[in-house]
C-alpha cells in the first residue's frame, strides 16, 4: 500500500500491489470493500494491480465467445462479456461512492474512459471512444483501429466497483482464447506493440497526475450523447 497523494484527497485510499493478485482474491476483496463503502465503514478506493492470466466473464458473456479456455475462467459479476487479464496489463479498480457526487452511471463510465485516454496521451498515444464499441481504442501499427484498454464496471447502491485495464506489455496471443468483449471485427494492441516502452510505475504516475480531472468530471452533468456507454457495465440499486 502506498501513501495517498494529494491528487486523490483524504477520502480515497490508493493501493498499489507489487505482486500479482489472483483474480478471485481481488474480486472477493473488492466485493467486500464495495459493501463497506456503502455502509460508511470504509473509504473509497483506487487499486492498481496486475493479475496472473485469467479470462473473466461478464453478465452478457456468450459461451461461443470462449474459444480456447487455456486459462482459468471466472464469472466477474460486472457487465459485459469475456475479457482477458494477465501480466503486462495494468488494472485499475475504482470504488467510488457516487452518492457523494453525481448519481450518473453513464457519467462515471465516461469519466473513467477520459481518465485512461488522458493518460495514454502523455505517452504519445491517441486513445478514443468508438460509437457502439465499449473500451478504449487507438490506431494500431497497421493503421487499423484496435483496442488498447477495456472498461467494465458494476454499481451497487451507487458505489462503483471493477474499472479499467490497459495493455502495457501483455502477451497479445493470450487474447486469442476469447472474442474480446464480443467484438470480432477489431484486434487488440498494446503500448509495447506501438513502440512505447512503459513500466507499470510510469503508467501509475501519469494516471494519478490526471486523478483531479477525473474526480472533477464525476461532479459534472451527463456526458455528451454517445459517451460513456453502458454495454460493459450495469447499475443496480
Amino acid at each position: 500500500m502506498t501513501c495517498v497523494p494529494d491528487s486523490l484527497g483524504d477520502q480515497i485510499e490508493l493501493r498499489v500491489s507489487a505482486e500479482r493478485v489472483p483474480y478471485r482474491e481481488a474480486l472477493s476483496e473488492m466485493t467486500a470493500r464495495n459493501a463497506a463503502i456503502a455502509t460508511g465503514e470504509a473509504r473509497e478506493l483506487v487499486w492498481l494491480l496486475e493479475h496472473p492470466p485469467v479470462y473473466t466473464a461478464g453478465t452478457s458473456a456468450a459461451a461461443a465467445e470462449l474459444l480456447d479456455p487455456r486459462f482459468e475462467v471466472v464469472e466477474a459479476g460486472r457487465g459485459g462479456r469475456y475479457t482477458y487479464h494477465g501480466p503486462g496489463q495494468r488494472i485499475g479498480y475504482v470504488l467510488i461512492d457516487l452518492r457523494k457526487r453525481a448519481r450518473d452511471a453513464r457519467g462515471f463510465v465516461h469519466a473513467l474512459e477520459g481518465w485512461v485516454i488522458a493518460t495514454l496521451a502523455d505517452f504519445g498515444v491517441e486513445g478514443f471512444r468508438a460509437e457502439g464499441r465499449i473500451g478504449i481504442w487507438t490506431r494500431d501499427v497497421d493503421g487499423r483501429e484496435a483496442k488498447i484498454g477495456a472498461i467494465g464496471v458494476r454499481i451497487r447502491k451507487w458505489v462503483t466497483m471493477h474499472g479499467f485495464s490497459v495493455n502495457l506489455t501483455p502477451d497479445l496471443s493470450h487474447f486469442g482464447g476469447i472474442v474480446p468483449c464480443g467484438i470480432e471485427e477489431f484486434g487488440v494492441t498494446s503500448l509495447e506493440r506501438l513502440g512505447k516502452s512503459i513500466t507499470a510505475e510510469e503508467w501509475d504516475e501519469a494516471l494519478l497526475a490526471h486523478a483531479p480531472a477525473f474526480l472533477t468530471a464525476l461532479d459534472r452533468a451527463c456526458p455528451p450523447a454517445g459517451g460513456g456507454q453502458l454495454g460493459q457495465s450495469e447499475a443496480a440499486e
